[in-house]
C-alpha cells in the first residue's frame, strides 16, 4: 500500500469541461462564432486555455491575438467556474475509502491558484485534501517534477512511496519523473496525442473504484 495517493484535478477528480467549454463558447460568441459541441471540446481541456483556444479558435501561443484571447478566456471562466462541474462518478467513495484507510491524498494540477483554491473550496475538497500544489506553486509546472516533489514534501511522505493519478501524458511523465507510481485516469480526457497504453505509465483505471485495488 502506498502512503499517499496525489491526483490531478481537472480530468481526474472532477469533469471541468462544462464550464471550460462554456467559457469557451463565450468567447466564440463574443466574436462573432457558433457554440461548439462539449464532446468537440472535451479531449483539449486538459491543455487548458491554450489547447481550448487552439481547437475553439485556430489561435496558439505566439500568434498575435493569444495573449489577449487568453486573458478574456480566463476571465470568462473565473466568473463561472463551477457552475457545471462536478466530481467524477466514483470519485467521491474513492476518497470516502482513502479517508477510511487512513491514507492522505492530495492533489497536483497546472491550473493556477486563482482557478484551483476557489474550485476545490467549492466542491468540497479544500480542506479535506492534504496538499494542494497549482502550476504557480511550484517553479515549474508538470512535466516538470518539482510539483510533484513539493507536494511530497508537504505530505511528509517519499515519492516511492506515492501513487500518481492523472489522465494526461504529462501526469505520467512528472510523476515517473518524480519516482511516482503512475496510474492512468481512464475516465478523463486523454487529449488526442498518442494513446494512454503508451504513455509508460504503471496501470490504468478504466474508474475512480479501479485505483484502490491497482495500489497493490
Amino acid at each position: 500500500m502506498p502512503d499517499a495517493v496525489l491526483f490531478d484535478l481537472d480530468g481526474t477528480l472532477a469533469d471541468t469541461a462544462p464550464d471550460l467549454a462554456s467559457a469557451l463558447n463565450r468567447l466564440r460568441e463574443e466574436r462573432g462564432a457558433n457554440p461548439l459541441p462539449l464532446e468537440q471540446l472535451r479531449p483539449h481541456v486538459s491543455a487548458g486555455a491554450r489547447g481550448l483556444i487552439g481547437v475553439g479558435l485556430g489561435i496558439k501561443p505566439g500568434d498575435d491575438d493569444y495573449i489577449h484571447l487568453q486573458q478574456r478566456f480566463l476571465s470568462i471562466y473565473q466568473e463561472a467556474l463551477c457552475v457545471g462541474t462536478r466530481l467524477f462518478d466514483g470519485m467521491a467513495e474513492h476518497l470516502d475509502e482513502l479517508d477510511a484507510n487512513g491514507i492522505p491524498w492530495g492533489i497536483v494540477t497546472n491550473k493556477s491558484q486563482r482557478f484551483a483554491i476557489p474550485l476545490t473550496e467549492a466542491l468540497g475538497l479544500r480542506h479535506r485534501s492534504t496538499c494542494i500544489v497549482c502550476g504557480d506553486s511550484a517553479t515549474r509546472p508538470k512535466p516538470h517534477p518539482h510539483p510533484m516533489h513539493l507536494a511530497g514534501a508537504v505530505l511528509g511522505v517519499a515519492s516511492s512511496r506515492c501513487v500518481y493519478v492523472g489522465d494526461d501524458e504529462r501526469d505520467v511523465i512528472a510523476g515517473r519523473v518524480a519516482g511516482m507510481r503512475t496510474v492512468i485516469a481512464a475516465w478523463g480526457y486523454l487529449g488526442d496525442g498518442k494513446p494512454p497504453s503508451e504513455w509508460g505509465a504503471d496501470a490504468i483505471a478504466a474508474t475512480p473504484q479501479e485505483i484502490f485495488g491497482l495500489r497493490d
